[in-house]
């Protein structure tokens, strides 16, 4: 069973910039798939940005791209999401999730694993 934690949501201003968190409980962290994703008021979780246990490959919506950078820190069992120039349609809750399989994916229904969501709020 792994524990996700996320944190460093907020309010910021159209063109600002955040770093969320994702903190896992289990020691062996570094053999999951992380994914972050989003659900905004009324809209379906969609997936935001993934990165694969296997070779660190990553994935980017394309709403995002150029915009969002995610990485990990093994040693520390947290994954990041640097959001830079944000824009109100960024405003949802962000969560991050793990799964075991080799590769990740922006699929919902491949993680086993969910944090509880941070608030992340854009205004213009």
């Amino acid at each position: 069973q792994v524990e996700l934690v996320e944190s460093g949501g907020g309010l910021v201003q159209a063109g600002d910039s955040l770093r969320l968190s994702c903190t896992a409980s289990e020691g062996t962290f570094r053999t999951y798939n992380i994914g972050w994703f989003r659900q905004a008021p009324g809209k379906e979780r969609a997936g935001v940005s993934c990165m694969s246990s296997a070779d660190g490959s990553t994935y980017y919506a394309d709403s995002v791209k150029g915009r969002f950078t995610i990485s990990r820190d093994n040693a520390k069992n947290t994954v990041y999401l640097q959001m830079n120039n944000l824009k109100p349609e960024d405003t949802a809750v962000y969560y991050c999730a793990a799964d075991a399989s080799s590769y990740c994916s922006a699929y919902v229904s491949t993680y086993d694993y969910w944090g509880q969501g941070t608030q992340v709020t854009v205004s213009s």
